[in-house]
């Protein structure tokens, strides 16, 4: 039973570390922008699902797949497919939304809540 946990742990890690690890790595060595970076993860993350080759990442690593930024993309992928079997081409267009309501909801209060806690500056 230990093991069972402790391999589980491991492969989230090494998984979403991977990922990590990638960004850091395009930030890095590349003229990419940060924004530029998300939008390809997001992107690649949409792609991937679409191929079918996403899903056995999640059902493999789990939180370490899902939770990076093409973790967000595999939801947007997956909750237009669901949507639009569920509803037809309409559910193109809300399907996404719909499955990451709950990121989307937590990020603007989170955002909110550190804006109104900390004191915003300028860089420089």
């Amino acid at each position: 039973m230990v093991w069972q946990t402790l391999w589980m742990y491991s492969k989230v890690f090494l998984v979403g570390g991977a990922l990590c690890a990638l960004g850091e790595l395009l930030c890095l060595l590349t003229r990419l922008t940060p924004a530029r970076i998300l939008v390809a993860f997001i992107v690649a993350g949409v792609a991937l699902s679409a191929l079918g080759l996403y899903g056995p990442l999640v059902e493999f690593a789990g939180a370490g797949a899902t939770v990076p930024l093409t973790g967000f993309g595999h939801s947007l992928c997956q909750g237009v497919i669901h949507s639009v079997q569920e509803r037809g081409w309409i559910g193109a267009f809300c399907g996404g939304l719909t499955a990451t309501a709950g990121g989307i909801a937590a990020a603007i209060f989170f955002g909110t809540l550190v804006a109104l806690v900390c004191k915003p500056r300028m860089k420089g």
